[in-house]
Protein backbone atom coordinates (compact mmCIF):
# COMPACT_ATOMS: atom_id res chain seq x y z
CA UNK A 1 0.00 0.00 0.00
CA UNK A 2 2.46 2.27 1.09
CA UNK A 3 4.49 1.44 -2.10
CA UNK A 4 1.44 1.70 -4.14
CA UNK A 5 0.96 5.60 -2.58
CA UNK A 6 4.52 6.44 -3.39
CA UNK A 7 3.98 5.69 -6.91
CA UNK A 8 0.68 8.00 -7.29
CA UNK A 9 2.58 10.80 -5.38
CA UNK A 10 5.36 10.43 -7.64
CA UNK A 11 3.29 10.55 -10.67
CA UNK A 12 1.38 13.36 -9.26
CA UNK A 13 3.88 15.57 -8.82
CA UNK A 14 6.03 14.62 -11.50
CA UNK A 15 7.30 17.16 -14.35
CA UNK A 16 4.72 15.82 -17.14
CA UNK A 17 1.26 16.00 -15.12
CA UNK A 18 2.68 19.67 -13.60
CA UNK A 19 3.09 20.86 -16.76
CA UNK A 20 -0.05 19.60 -18.54
CA UNK A 21 -1.95 20.61 -15.19
CA UNK A 22 -0.22 24.03 -15.68
CA UNK A 23 -0.98 24.34 -19.55
CA UNK A 24 -4.46 23.29 -19.21
CA UNK A 25 -5.25 26.26 -16.35
CA UNK A 26 -3.65 28.85 -18.77
CA UNK A 27 -6.18 27.37 -21.31
CA UNK A 28 -9.16 27.73 -19.26
CA UNK A 29 -7.94 31.58 -18.35
CA UNK A 30 -7.84 32.02 -21.42
CA UNK A 31 -11.47 30.76 -22.68
CA UNK A 32 -13.02 31.87 -19.17
CA UNK A 33 -11.65 35.63 -20.55
CA UNK A 34 -12.99 35.21 -23.95
CA UNK A 35 -16.02 34.35 -22.73
CA UNK A 36 -16.13 37.14 -19.73
CA UNK A 37 -15.95 39.66 -22.65
CA UNK A 38 -18.34 38.44 -25.05
CA UNK A 39 -20.91 38.85 -22.21
CA UNK A 40 -20.43 42.37 -20.69
CA UNK A 41 -19.29 43.90 -23.38
CA UNK A 42 -21.52 43.50 -26.44
CA UNK A 43 -19.99 45.37 -29.20
CA UNK A 44 -16.44 42.81 -29.00
CA UNK A 45 -18.92 39.77 -29.19
CA UNK A 46 -20.15 41.60 -32.44
CA UNK A 47 -16.92 42.14 -33.54
CA UNK A 48 -15.41 38.73 -32.74
CA UNK A 49 -18.34 37.01 -34.68
CA UNK A 50 -17.59 39.07 -37.65
CA UNK A 51 -13.47 38.36 -37.03
CA UNK A 52 -14.72 34.51 -37.19
CA UNK A 53 -16.76 35.06 -40.78
CA UNK A 54 -13.77 36.45 -42.29
CA UNK A 55 -11.73 33.73 -40.86
CA UNK A 56 -13.84 31.22 -42.03
CA UNK A 57 -13.62 32.56 -46.06
CA UNK A 58 -10.54 32.76 -45.46
CA UNK A 59 -9.31 29.22 -44.48
CA UNK A 60 -11.96 27.90 -47.08
CA UNK A 61 -9.90 29.53 -49.33
CA UNK A 62 -6.19 28.62 -48.11
CA UNK A 63 -3.89 26.47 -49.37
CA UNK A 64 -4.09 23.57 -46.98
CA UNK A 65 -4.89 19.82 -46.65
CA UNK A 66 -9.27 19.81 -46.73
CA UNK A 67 -9.30 17.82 -43.03
CA UNK A 68 -7.30 21.08 -41.24
CA UNK A 69 -10.02 22.92 -43.49
CA UNK A 70 -12.73 21.02 -41.97
CA UNK A 71 -11.32 21.02 -38.38
CA UNK A 72 -11.12 25.00 -38.40
CA UNK A 73 -14.38 25.35 -40.04
CA UNK A 74 -16.45 23.86 -37.41
CA UNK A 75 -15.49 25.65 -34.34
CA UNK A 76 -15.30 28.78 -36.36
CA UNK A 77 -19.33 28.18 -37.35
CA UNK A 78 -20.20 26.73 -34.10
CA UNK A 79 -18.21 29.02 -31.48
CA UNK A 80 -17.77 32.04 -33.38
CA UNK A 81 -17.02 34.29 -30.45
CA UNK A 82 -14.41 32.26 -29.38
CA UNK A 83 -13.19 30.65 -32.94
CA UNK A 84 -11.67 33.41 -34.29
CA UNK A 85 -8.99 34.25 -31.61
CA UNK A 86 -8.41 30.72 -30.88
CA UNK A 87 -7.44 30.63 -34.85
CA UNK A 88 -5.33 33.57 -34.32
CA UNK A 89 -3.62 32.35 -31.53
CA UNK A 90 -2.53 28.83 -32.96
CA UNK A 91 -1.78 30.11 -36.36
CA UNK A 92 0.66 33.50 -35.91
CA UNK A 93 2.40 31.80 -32.69
CA UNK A 94 5.46 34.36 -33.27
CA UNK A 95 7.72 31.23 -31.33
CA UNK A 96 6.72 29.08 -33.64
CA UNK A 97 7.37 31.27 -36.85
CA UNK A 98 10.91 32.55 -35.66
CA UNK A 99 11.65 29.07 -35.06
CA UNK A 100 10.49 27.96 -38.94
CA UNK A 101 12.43 30.89 -40.76
CA UNK A 102 15.55 30.40 -38.45
CA UNK A 103 15.40 26.60 -39.71
CA UNK A 104 14.47 27.93 -43.42
CA UNK A 105 17.16 30.27 -43.18
CA UNK A 106 19.57 27.80 -42.47
CA UNK A 107 18.22 25.13 -45.26
CA UNK A 108 19.22 27.92 -47.75
CA UNK A 109 22.20 28.20 -46.45
CA UNK A 110 23.45 24.61 -46.80
CA UNK A 111 22.22 24.22 -50.45
CA UNK A 112 25.88 24.61 -51.65
CA UNK A 113 26.73 21.41 -49.75
CA UNK A 114 23.59 19.85 -51.19
CA UNK A 115 23.71 20.05 -54.99
CA UNK A 116 22.79 17.35 -57.23
CA UNK A 117 25.33 15.72 -59.36
CA UNK A 118 24.57 16.53 -63.06
CA UNK A 119 26.21 12.44 -63.85
CA UNK A 120 23.58 11.31 -61.84
CA UNK A 121 20.93 13.64 -62.82
CA UNK A 122 21.60 12.83 -66.56
CA UNK A 123 21.69 9.21 -66.20
CA UNK A 124 18.40 9.02 -64.28
CA UNK A 125 16.59 11.50 -67.51
CA UNK A 126 18.50 9.39 -69.98
CA UNK A 127 16.51 5.84 -68.46
CA UNK A 128 13.02 7.30 -67.88
CA UNK A 129 12.08 5.75 -64.88
CA UNK A 130 9.38 6.37 -61.65
CA UNK A 131 12.80 7.63 -59.60
CA UNK A 132 13.79 10.25 -62.18
CA UNK A 133 10.51 12.00 -61.30
CA UNK A 134 10.65 11.33 -57.67
CA UNK A 135 14.12 12.21 -57.54
CA UNK A 136 12.92 15.64 -59.52
CA UNK A 137 10.41 16.57 -57.17
CA UNK A 138 12.00 15.71 -53.62
CA UNK A 139 15.24 18.25 -55.14
CA UNK A 140 13.28 20.31 -55.44
CA UNK A 141 11.11 20.41 -53.00
CA UNK A 142 12.99 19.84 -49.93
CA UNK A 143 16.65 20.74 -51.86
CA UNK A 144 17.71 16.91 -51.08
CA UNK A 145 19.60 15.14 -53.85
CA UNK A 146 19.69 11.96 -54.98
CA UNK A 147 22.76 9.65 -54.41
CA UNK A 148 24.83 6.36 -56.18
CA UNK A 149 27.99 5.44 -54.19
CA UNK A 150 26.27 3.91 -51.50
CA UNK A 151 25.81 0.82 -49.46
CA UNK A 152 21.98 -0.07 -47.37
CA UNK A 153 22.25 -2.09 -44.81
CA UNK A 154 18.68 -3.06 -43.55
CA UNK A 155 18.21 -4.18 -39.69
CA UNK A 156 14.79 -6.03 -39.25
CA UNK A 157 14.82 -5.22 -35.47
CA UNK A 158 16.01 -2.76 -33.18
CA UNK A 159 18.60 -5.40 -31.66
CA UNK A 160 20.33 -5.62 -34.59
CA UNK A 161 20.98 -2.29 -35.54
CA UNK A 162 22.26 -1.75 -31.63
CA UNK A 163 24.36 -4.76 -32.07
CA UNK A 164 25.80 -3.13 -35.22
CA UNK A 165 26.22 0.05 -34.31
CA UNK A 166 27.90 0.10 -30.74
CA UNK A 167 31.19 -1.33 -32.71
CA UNK A 168 31.26 1.14 -35.06
CA UNK A 169 30.35 4.04 -32.28
CA UNK A 170 33.65 2.57 -31.18
CA UNK A 171 35.45 3.33 -34.50
CA UNK A 172 34.79 6.85 -34.52
CA UNK A 173 37.80 9.46 -34.97
CA UNK A 174 36.73 12.40 -35.49
CA UNK A 175 33.23 13.32 -34.44
CA UNK A 176 29.15 11.91 -33.52
CA UNK A 177 26.29 13.25 -34.64
CA UNK A 178 23.32 12.17 -32.47
CA UNK A 179 19.79 13.33 -32.89
CA UNK A 180 16.78 11.22 -31.60
CA UNK A 181 12.97 12.00 -30.65
CA UNK A 182 13.33 9.33 -27.40
CA UNK A 183 16.11 8.74 -25.20
CA UNK A 184 15.57 7.05 -21.87
CA UNK A 185 17.92 5.50 -19.21
CA UNK A 186 18.58 1.85 -18.90
CA UNK A 187 20.89 -1.09 -21.02
CA UNK A 188 20.64 0.58 -24.25
CA UNK A 189 21.65 4.18 -23.83
CA UNK A 190 24.29 3.37 -20.91
CA UNK A 191 25.82 1.06 -22.79
CA UNK A 192 25.72 4.05 -26.11
CA UNK A 193 26.73 6.71 -23.39
CA UNK A 194 29.75 4.88 -22.54
CA UNK A 195 30.99 4.49 -25.67
CA UNK A 196 30.19 8.39 -26.18
CA UNK A 197 32.20 9.42 -23.14
CA UNK A 198 35.09 7.51 -23.96
CA UNK A 199 35.33 8.78 -27.51
CA UNK A 200 34.49 12.30 -25.92
CA UNK A 201 37.45 12.06 -23.93
CA UNK A 202 39.67 10.64 -27.34
CA UNK A 203 39.16 13.96 -28.40
CA UNK A 204 36.60 12.61 -30.69
CA UNK A 205 33.89 15.43 -31.13
CA UNK A 206 30.47 14.40 -29.75
CA UNK A 207 27.29 15.76 -30.51
CA UNK A 208 23.73 15.07 -29.01
CA UNK A 209 20.34 16.34 -30.09
CA UNK A 210 16.97 14.92 -28.21
CA UNK A 211 13.45 16.28 -28.39
CA UNK A 212 12.06 18.48 -25.43
CA UNK A 213 9.51 15.59 -24.49
CA UNK A 214 12.30 13.96 -22.86
CA UNK A 215 12.69 15.72 -20.63
CA UNK A 216 9.54 15.72 -18.51
CA UNK A 217 8.70 12.62 -19.75
CA UNK A 218 12.27 10.24 -19.23
CA UNK A 219 15.23 11.46 -17.99
CA UNK A 220 16.10 12.85 -14.86
CA UNK A 221 15.65 16.40 -13.91
CA UNK A 222 18.67 18.87 -16.30
CA UNK A 223 20.17 15.57 -17.29
CA UNK A 224 22.04 17.33 -20.21
CA UNK A 225 24.40 19.31 -17.54
CA UNK A 226 25.22 15.40 -16.63
CA UNK A 227 25.84 14.87 -20.54
CA UNK A 228 28.09 18.20 -21.11
CA UNK A 229 30.00 16.78 -18.09
CA UNK A 230 30.82 13.88 -19.83
CA UNK A 231 32.10 16.14 -22.54
CA UNK A 232 28.98 15.67 -25.08
CA UNK A 233 27.53 18.58 -26.55
CA UNK A 234 23.71 18.99 -25.89
CA UNK A 235 21.04 20.52 -27.07
CA UNK A 236 17.06 19.87 -26.26
CA UNK A 237 15.17 20.26 -29.07
CA UNK A 238 11.94 23.23 -28.17
CA UNK A 239 12.06 22.52 -24.61
CA UNK A 240 8.26 21.51 -23.10
CA UNK A 241 7.93 24.56 -20.91
CA UNK A 242 4.28 25.29 -18.95
CA UNK A 243 2.58 27.45 -21.18
CA UNK A 244 0.09 26.98 -23.46
CA UNK A 245 1.96 27.58 -26.85
CA UNK A 246 1.40 26.44 -30.26
CA UNK A 247 5.11 25.66 -30.79
CA UNK A 248 4.98 22.53 -28.64
CA UNK A 249 2.79 20.80 -30.91
CA UNK A 250 5.91 20.33 -33.27
CA UNK A 251 8.54 17.66 -31.50
CA UNK A 252 11.81 16.45 -34.04
CA UNK A 253 10.38 12.69 -34.55
CA UNK A 254 13.85 12.04 -36.34
CA UNK A 255 16.52 9.39 -35.85
CA UNK A 256 19.73 10.28 -36.90
CA UNK A 257 23.28 8.83 -36.10
CA UNK A 258 26.09 9.78 -38.42
CA UNK A 259 29.75 9.02 -37.76
CA UNK A 260 33.07 10.56 -39.13
CA UNK A 261 30.53 11.43 -42.34
CA UNK A 262 31.10 8.19 -43.33
CA UNK A 263 27.82 6.18 -41.96
CA UNK A 264 24.40 7.23 -41.02
CA UNK A 265 21.70 5.15 -39.12
CA UNK A 266 17.85 6.23 -39.83
CA UNK A 267 14.97 4.73 -39.29
CA UNK A 268 12.13 4.35 -36.30
CA UNK A 269 14.63 3.13 -33.63
CA UNK A 270 14.29 5.48 -30.46
CA UNK A 271 17.33 5.01 -27.62
CA UNK A 272 15.56 3.43 -25.24
CA UNK A 273 15.54 -0.29 -23.86
CA UNK A 274 11.52 -1.38 -25.38
CA UNK A 275 13.41 -0.78 -28.80
CA UNK A 276 16.10 -3.58 -28.06
CA UNK A 277 13.01 -5.79 -26.64
CA UNK A 278 15.00 -5.48 -23.00
CA UNK A 279 11.67 -4.52 -21.97
CA UNK A 280 8.60 -5.59 -23.54
CA UNK A 281 6.26 -3.29 -22.10
CA UNK A 282 3.85 -3.72 -24.95
CA UNK A 283 4.95 -7.36 -26.15
CA UNK A 284 7.57 -7.86 -28.55
CA UNK A 285 8.26 -4.47 -30.25
CA UNK A 286 8.88 -4.54 -33.72
CA UNK A 287 11.08 -2.15 -35.12
CA UNK A 288 13.53 -1.70 -38.54
CA UNK A 289 16.08 0.57 -39.28
CA UNK A 290 19.10 0.98 -42.25
CA UNK A 291 22.70 2.38 -42.55
CA UNK A 292 23.71 3.92 -45.40
CA UNK A 293 27.40 4.29 -46.27
CA UNK A 294 29.04 6.18 -49.20
CA UNK A 295 27.72 9.81 -50.62
CA UNK A 296 24.29 10.12 -48.94
CA UNK A 297 25.85 10.28 -45.58
CA UNK A 298 26.44 13.68 -46.63
CA UNK A 299 22.11 14.49 -46.86
CA UNK A 300 22.07 12.97 -42.84
CA UNK A 301 24.59 15.07 -41.75
CA UNK A 302 23.72 18.52 -43.14
CA UNK A 303 20.07 17.88 -41.84
CA UNK A 304 21.69 17.30 -38.33
CA UNK A 305 23.54 20.76 -38.90
CA UNK A 306 20.23 22.77 -39.96
CA UNK A 307 18.84 22.14 -37.29
CA UNK A 308 21.57 22.37 -34.25
CA UNK A 309 22.66 25.84 -35.45
CA UNK A 310 18.75 26.72 -35.53
CA UNK A 311 18.36 26.70 -32.37
CA UNK A 312 21.86 27.04 -30.45
CA UNK A 313 23.03 30.21 -29.18
CA UNK A 314 23.99 30.96 -32.28
CA UNK A 315 20.65 30.69 -34.02
CA UNK A 316 20.86 33.80 -35.16
CA UNK A 317 24.00 33.95 -36.82
CA UNK A 318 24.94 33.37 -40.22
CA UNK A 319 27.49 30.43 -41.40
CA UNK A 320 29.96 30.36 -43.72
CA UNK A 321 31.53 27.47 -45.99
CA UNK A 322 33.95 26.46 -43.21
CA UNK A 323 31.16 25.44 -40.18
CA UNK A 324 29.94 23.14 -42.47
CA UNK A 325 32.61 21.21 -44.25
CA UNK A 326 34.52 19.97 -41.34
CA UNK A 327 31.65 17.20 -41.24
CA UNK A 328 31.50 16.82 -44.50
CA UNK A 329 34.52 14.51 -45.62
CA UNK A 330 32.66 14.04 -48.83
CA UNK A 331 32.38 17.77 -49.83
CA UNK A 332 35.66 18.35 -48.64
CA UNK A 333 37.30 15.41 -51.09
CA UNK A 334 35.58 17.32 -54.17
CA UNK A 335 36.58 20.99 -52.71
CA UNK A 336 40.33 19.18 -53.43
CA UNK A 337 39.35 17.16 -56.29
CA UNK A 338 39.80 14.17 -55.45
CA UNK A 339 38.05 10.89 -56.33
CA UNK A 340 35.28 10.06 -54.10
CA UNK A 341 35.68 6.46 -53.98
CA UNK A 342 39.51 6.14 -54.12
CA UNK A 343 39.51 7.66 -50.65
CA UNK A 344 40.89 5.56 -47.62
CA UNK A 345 38.00 4.06 -45.92
CA UNK A 346 35.34 4.22 -48.95
CA UNK A 347 35.12 0.90 -50.69
CA UNK A 348 31.11 0.98 -50.59
CA UNK A 349 30.00 -1.05 -53.89
CA UNK A 350 27.35 0.25 -56.38
CA UNK A 351 24.12 -0.21 -55.87
CA UNK A 352 21.28 1.65 -57.59
CA UNK A 353 20.38 5.06 -56.00
CA UNK A 354 19.76 6.35 -52.59
CA UNK A 355 17.86 9.45 -51.22
CA UNK A 356 17.83 10.61 -47.88
CA UNK A 357 15.18 13.24 -47.26
CA UNK A 358 13.31 15.08 -44.90
CA UNK A 359 10.19 17.31 -44.02
CA UNK A 360 9.03 19.30 -41.26
CA UNK A 361 6.28 22.05 -40.29
CA UNK A 362 8.91 24.49 -42.00
CA UNK A 363 8.05 23.69 -45.29
CA UNK A 364 5.05 24.73 -47.48
CA UNK A 365 5.56 21.22 -49.05
CA UNK A 366 3.72 18.23 -48.11
CA UNK A 367 7.04 16.10 -49.21
CA UNK A 368 6.64 13.40 -46.62
CA UNK A 369 3.17 12.56 -47.81
CA UNK A 370 3.76 13.11 -51.51
CA UNK A 371 6.60 10.43 -51.21
CA UNK A 372 4.96 7.88 -49.88
CA UNK A 373 1.08 8.93 -52.60
CA UNK A 374 3.90 8.76 -55.52
CA UNK A 375 4.57 5.46 -54.26
CA UNK A 376 1.02 4.57 -53.83
CA UNK A 377 -0.01 5.98 -57.68
CA UNK A 378 3.44 4.39 -59.11
CA UNK A 379 3.06 0.49 -57.51
CA UNK A 380 2.45 -2.28 -60.50
CA UNK A 381 2.34 -5.34 -58.71
CA UNK A 382 2.38 -4.63 -55.28
CA UNK A 383 2.81 -2.45 -52.23
CA UNK A 384 3.34 -3.41 -48.82
CA UNK A 385 3.32 -0.93 -45.53
CA UNK A 386 4.40 -1.66 -41.67
CA UNK A 387 3.27 1.55 -39.44
CA UNK A 388 2.57 1.74 -36.21
CA UNK A 389 -0.47 4.59 -36.75
CA UNK A 390 -2.34 4.78 -39.82
CA UNK A 391 -4.51 8.35 -39.27
CA UNK A 392 -4.79 10.07 -42.69
CA UNK A 393 -6.41 12.34 -45.10
CA UNK A 394 -8.51 11.36 -47.59
CA UNK A 395 -6.17 11.37 -50.65
CA UNK A 396 -4.08 8.71 -48.50
CA UNK A 397 -6.83 6.92 -47.91
CA UNK A 398 -7.71 7.18 -51.85
CA UNK A 399 -4.51 6.28 -52.97
CA UNK A 400 -4.79 2.90 -51.11
CA UNK A 401 -8.16 2.50 -52.63
CA UNK A 402 -6.76 3.30 -56.12
CA UNK A 403 -4.24 0.93 -55.93
CA UNK A 404 -5.82 -2.11 -54.76
CA UNK A 405 -8.71 -1.23 -56.86
CA UNK A 406 -6.55 -0.96 -60.49
CA UNK A 407 -5.12 -4.63 -59.39
CA UNK A 408 -2.52 -3.80 -56.80
CA UNK A 409 -1.28 -6.03 -54.06
CA UNK A 410 -2.19 -3.76 -51.39
CA UNK A 411 -1.27 -5.03 -48.06
CA UNK A 412 -1.11 -2.86 -44.88
CA UNK A 413 0.36 -4.02 -41.30
CA UNK A 414 -0.52 -2.28 -37.88
CA UNK A 415 -0.23 -3.45 -34.12
CA UNK A 416 -2.55 -5.67 -32.48
CA UNK A 417 -0.84 -4.34 -29.24
CA UNK A 418 -1.16 -0.90 -29.35
CA UNK A 419 1.13 2.14 -27.31
CA UNK A 420 -1.60 4.64 -27.25
CA UNK A 421 -5.00 2.76 -27.67
CA UNK A 422 -6.87 6.22 -28.38
CA UNK A 423 -4.59 6.88 -31.41
CA UNK A 424 -5.51 2.84 -32.25
CA UNK A 425 -8.91 3.42 -32.21
CA UNK A 426 -8.91 6.01 -34.86
CA UNK A 427 -6.30 3.59 -37.02
CA UNK A 428 -9.21 0.82 -36.85
CA UNK A 429 -12.12 2.90 -37.87
CA UNK A 430 -9.98 2.67 -41.29
CA UNK A 431 -10.55 -0.85 -41.69
CA UNK A 432 -13.82 -0.75 -43.45
CA UNK A 433 -13.26 1.61 -46.41
CA UNK A 434 -9.86 0.15 -46.62
CA UNK A 435 -11.12 -3.75 -46.85
CA UNK A 436 -13.80 -2.71 -49.18
CA UNK A 437 -11.81 -1.68 -51.77
CA UNK A 438 -9.56 -4.79 -51.82
CA UNK A 439 -6.92 -3.72 -49.19
CA UNK A 440 -5.74 -6.73 -46.98
CA UNK A 441 -5.27 -5.36 -43.47
CA UNK A 442 -3.06 -7.43 -40.79
CA UNK A 443 -2.39 -6.53 -37.21
CA UNK A 444 1.00 -7.93 -35.52
CA UNK A 445 0.14 -10.13 -32.78
CA UNK A 446 3.17 -9.92 -31.01
CA UNK A 447 3.14 -6.90 -30.02
CA UNK A 448 3.61 -3.57 -30.97
CA UNK A 449 4.40 -2.59 -34.43
CA UNK A 450 6.90 0.54 -34.71
CA UNK A 451 8.62 0.20 -37.67
CA UNK A 452 7.78 2.82 -40.51
CA UNK A 453 8.42 0.77 -44.13
CA UNK A 454 7.16 0.75 -47.72
CA UNK A 455 8.29 -1.61 -50.12
CA UNK A 456 6.98 -1.89 -53.57
CA UNK A 457 7.40 -3.74 -56.88
CA UNK A 458 10.79 -5.10 -55.89
CA UNK A 459 12.63 -1.96 -56.81
CA UNK A 460 11.82 0.56 -54.58
CA UNK A 461 11.53 1.13 -50.33
CA UNK A 462 11.30 3.43 -48.07
CA UNK A 463 12.47 3.37 -44.43
CA UNK A 464 12.44 5.51 -41.71
CA UNK A 465 10.64 7.80 -38.95
CA UNK A 466 7.97 8.59 -41.10
CA UNK A 467 4.33 7.32 -39.72
CA UNK A 468 1.12 7.36 -42.17
CA UNK A 469 -0.56 10.11 -39.70
CA UNK A 470 -1.06 13.97 -39.47
CA UNK A 471 1.67 14.03 -36.90
CA UNK A 472 4.48 12.93 -39.01
CA UNK A 473 3.37 14.05 -42.23
CA UNK A 474 2.44 17.92 -40.81
CA UNK A 475 3.50 18.53 -37.57
CA UNK A 476 6.59 17.02 -36.61
CA UNK A 477 10.48 16.71 -38.09
CA UNK A 478 10.76 13.82 -40.07
CA UNK A 479 13.49 11.46 -42.17
CA UNK A 480 13.63 8.59 -44.22
CA UNK A 481 15.57 6.96 -46.55
CA UNK A 482 14.28 6.17 -50.38
CA UNK A 483 15.82 3.34 -52.33
CA UNK A 484 15.94 2.58 -55.57
CA UNK A 485 16.96 -0.70 -57.17
CA UNK A 486 19.46 -1.67 -54.77
CA UNK A 487 19.85 -5.02 -53.39
CA UNK A 488 18.50 -4.17 -49.77
CA UNK A 489 15.09 -4.06 -51.33
CA UNK A 490 14.95 -7.79 -51.12
CA UNK A 491 15.85 -8.20 -47.81
CA UNK A 492 13.37 -5.60 -46.69
CA UNK A 493 10.10 -7.70 -48.85
CA UNK A 494 11.63 -10.42 -47.12
CA UNK A 495 11.68 -9.03 -43.57
CA UNK A 496 7.70 -7.85 -44.32
CA UNK A 497 6.80 -11.77 -45.53
CA UNK A 498 8.21 -12.82 -42.43
CA UNK A 499 6.66 -10.31 -40.66
CA UNK A 500 3.57 -11.30 -42.12
CA UNK A 501 3.69 -14.73 -40.76
CA UNK A 502 3.41 -13.17 -37.28
CA UNK A 503 -0.20 -11.65 -37.73
CA UNK A 504 -3.66 -11.64 -38.13
CA UNK A 505 -5.55 -10.59 -41.00
CA UNK A 506 -8.26 -8.00 -40.28
CA UNK A 507 -11.70 -8.69 -41.71
CA UNK A 508 -15.17 -7.19 -41.65
CA UNK A 509 -15.96 -10.00 -38.80
CA UNK A 510 -13.41 -8.84 -37.04
CA UNK A 511 -14.35 -5.23 -37.24
CA UNK A 512 -17.31 -5.65 -35.81
CA UNK A 513 -16.44 -7.84 -33.25
CA UNK A 514 -14.49 -4.92 -31.94
CA UNK A 515 -16.55 -3.15 -29.11
CA UNK A 516 -19.66 -0.71 -30.54
CA UNK A 517 -18.19 1.85 -27.80
CA UNK A 518 -14.26 1.79 -28.91
CA UNK A 519 -15.74 1.83 -32.94
CA UNK A 520 -17.94 5.00 -32.19
CA UNK A 521 -14.85 6.93 -30.09
CA UNK A 522 -12.77 6.03 -32.83
CA UNK A 523 -15.08 7.66 -34.99
CA UNK A 524 -15.59 10.92 -32.94
CA UNK A 525 -12.06 11.28 -32.45
CA UNK A 526 -11.72 10.96 -36.12
CA UNK A 527 -12.65 14.85 -36.34
CA UNK A 528 -9.95 15.79 -33.96
CA UNK A 529 -7.66 13.45 -36.29
CA UNK A 530 -5.16 16.02 -37.52
CA UNK A 531 -4.58 17.27 -33.88
CA UNK A 532 -3.82 13.53 -33.28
Amino acid sequence: MAKLLWNLKKMVFSRLVITIVLVMVQAYFLFATFYWLSNYMPIISVILALLSGVLLIYVVNRDMDPAFKLTWAIPLCLFPLFGGLLYLYVETNIITISIKKTINRRIEEGKPFLEQDENIRKRLNEKPCSMSAISRYVENAGGFPTYEDTKVTYFPMGEDKFADLLPELEKAEHFILMEYFIIYEGVVWNSILDILTRKAAQGVEVKLMYDGTCAINGLPHKYEEKLKAAGIEVRVFLPVVPFFSTYQNHRDHRKILVIDGKAAYNGGVNLADEYANKTHPYGQWKDTAVKVEGDAVRSYTMMFLQLWYSIGPESAVSFVPGDYLKYLPQQAAKERDMPLMQREGWNVPEGGYVMPYGDGPNSRHALAENVYLDMMNRANRYIHVMTPYFINDSGTIRAFKYAAERGTEVILIVPHIPDKKVIYDVTRISYPVLLRAGVKVYEYTPGFIHAKVVVSDDNKAVVGSINFDFRSLYHHFECATYIYRNPVIAEIEADFQRTLESCQEVTMEYYHSIPWYRRMLGKVLNFFAPLL
